[in-house]
């Protein structure tokens, strides 16, 4: 057990604390307990090892992307998928957050999304003279318009057909693989049912049935 560890330890009573030091008081422990809090106890999803639980924390904890870049991604990510009916957003599924994981667990992405962020926003300066999160919704779709269909896209937009591709592909993915998104397809999973046997269509075509 680390020597830090212990101490806490010893300070989980009134009697450890006062057998540290009789002019510790509860409260102030307390705050020295906010200050230093425990590190929360690793959980491990099924399905995954304790060495991909481990990563996966890691991960989590780092920062890649700036506020003003998930600020770009969740306005874009809305655009591709937006709330209607039947279920929320990209956002509102987690997507933005979502992306922010991809980007630091498959680093290949990191330079792509970086530069057709930058592209984003250089081509609303050009066209606007603004940022592309302060453009009008209306603004946003004229730029999206060019560079999401990648047949009828001019070379000129090239970076930025092939940004919005990545944008896509990453926004369906965190959208389709959250709870919002597989609710949205009908998915089920293996969820338990009623087995009544084989289809009478199915013995038929076989010359086949069930005994008497």
């Amino acid at each position: 057990m680390k020597r830090r560890d212990s101490l806490r330890a010893l300070t989980l009573s009134s009697l450890g604390i006062s057998a540290l030091n009789p002019q510790v008081s509860l409260a102030e422990q307390r705050e020295l307990d906010t200050a230093n809090p425990p590190e929360t106890p690793l959980k491990i999803p099924g399905g995954r090892t304790k060495d991909e639980a481990i990563r996966d924390a890691k991960l989590i904890k780092e920062k890649f992307l700036t506020v003003a870049e998930l600020a770009t991604i969740k306005v874009l990510s809305d655009i591709i998928i937006p709330a209607d009916d039947k279920s929320g957003s990209a956002s509102q599924a987690g997507v933005p957050e979502f992306i922010e994981f991809i980007v630091k667990d498959m680093p290949q992405h990191q330079t792509p999304l970086r530069g057709g962020l930058k592209w984003l926003d250089r081509e609303s300066g050009k066209r606007f003279g603004k940022i592309f999160t302060l453009c009008t919704k209306a603004q946003q779709l004229q730029i999206v318009d060019d560079i999401a269909y990648p047949e009828k896209a001019k070379p000129i937009y090239s970076q930025g057909v092939a940004f919005f591709n990545l944008m896509r592909n990453l926004t369906a993915s965190g959208f389709y693989t959250s709870k919002m998104g597989i609710e949205d397809i009908g998915y089920k999973g293996n969820t338990p049912n009623v087995w009544e046997g084989v289809p009478d269509d199915v013995l038929k075509q076989y010359g086949v049935s069930y005994d008497s």
